[in-house]
């Protein structure tokens, strides 16, 4: 049997989450597993509960599980605290605790919501590129921040570190993954103005002499930020620093048309891996019922995948997502400005019923 801890978190997270569970338990009846699931506090919902964001039972639960899923943290409720127990601190210390260095953000353009996005369809037909991003290194993981006084005036310092070790493992992940798609890697740096970007590059290209079979290509960020609006089929596996990852990978969200259709994966190098959407606490739509599952209910797939190794499965719950929207099922940011969109519980019904259909007729 395996264990799934879940970390609904704060804002949707609780109701997303609890979608993706019964998306999980769908696929788990109608392909014979077993999963257990055990929830955990994080983000504001712990500092709320125990005064901090990341209690030490949370990292004992995830430590001991096979996989997690996390739904949200954060919200204004917790804006005004001391910024050294923000419910985002959560987030980063889990992937502290559990070195999970390499997340991964798939960007796929669905034929059905291709009109939905900003980009003409032109420019969306066949879109399909991973962005792998390095997760537990750079600026958000430096020395501490420190507010001093810099030539006689206020002044702040934040400090860029990156190990070379950090860097090939990350590079590593990325050839791996252009392995099993097109075969390309493009790595993204800021190499004509930083040392930490030229020692990226370097590390890059020593890397890629171990992959023969995978091209190797250099993109400097700024330019990448406009290739990616520009003409975003170009890319198939884009590797990159934390900063910049996490910048460009909320970028080629938008691609999608919603960033409440995207999922990722946060991996360590003994296999265990941290699911959760791109998207998001919304506090603004908590409660409500109206928060797109969808993006959260892909994660779950990514878990089934990553962890589990269940790929049939996986499969079968993305092409249940794409067959839900082919059927005109809508929540509110993916609505027309005419039509009102379908609940949360709807959305996931929808799913559900494609899964169910397809183990069937299996």
């Amino acid at each position: 049997m395996k264990q799934i801890v879940l970390l609904p978190g704060d804002g949707i997270g609780p109701e997303i989450i609890r979608e993706a569970r019964r998306v999980l338990e769908s696929v788990a009846q109608a392909y014979e597993h077993q999963f257990c699931f055990k929830e955990a506090l994080i983000g504001g919902a712990a500092i709320d509960a125990t005064g901090q964001p990341l209690p030490p039972e949370t990292i004992e639960a995830c430590l001991t599980s096979d996989a997690i899923l996390l739904g949200a943290v954060g919200g204004p409720k917790w804006d005004s605290i001391d910024s050294s127990i923000r419910p985002e601190k959560g987030l980063l210390g889990i992937r502290k605790e559990l070195n999970l260095f390499a997340n991964l953000r798939p960007v796929r353009v669905m034929k059905p919501l291709i009109n939905e996005s900003a980009l003409k369809p032109e420019v969306l037909e066949g879109v399909d590129l991973l962005i792998v991003r390095e997760l537990t290194g750079g600026l958000y993981f430096g020395q501490p921040s420190e507010r001093r006084t810099v030539d006689g005036e206020d002044g702040v310092v934040d400090t860029l570190v990156y190990k070379k070790s950090e860097i090939k493992r990350i590079v590593h992940t990325a050839f791996e993954a252009a392995r099993k798609r097109q075969g390309r890697v493009l790595s993204v740096d800021k190499a004509n103005v930083l040392e930490s970007s030229r020692l990226w590059r370097e590390t890059a290209i020593e890397v890629g002499k171990e992959y023969p079979d995978v091209l190797l290509d250099h993109m400097l960020v700024d330019n990448a930020a406009m290739q990616l609006i520009r003409e975003p089929k170009q890319f198939d596996v884009v590797v990159t620093e934390n900063l910049f990852g996490d910048i460009l990978s909320d970028e080629a969200s938008m691609i999608s048309g919603s960033i409440g259709l995207l999922p990722s994966a946060s991996l360590n190098d003994r296999g265990l891996g941290l699911y959760e959407p791109v998207h998001g606490s919304a506090p603004d739509i908590a409660g409500t019922n109206t928060a797109n599952p969808l993006a959260a209910i892909a994660s779950a797939a990514m878990l089934l995948e990553h962890s589990f190794g269940l790929i049939e499965e996986a499969r079968t719950i993305e092409t249940a997502i794409e067959t839900a929207l082919i059927n005109g099922y809508r929540t509110n940011d993916l609505a027309s400005d005419s039509k009102k969109g379908i609940t949360t519980i709807e959305m996931t019904d929808a799913v559900i019923q494609s899964i169910q259909k397809k183990a069937y007729l299996s």
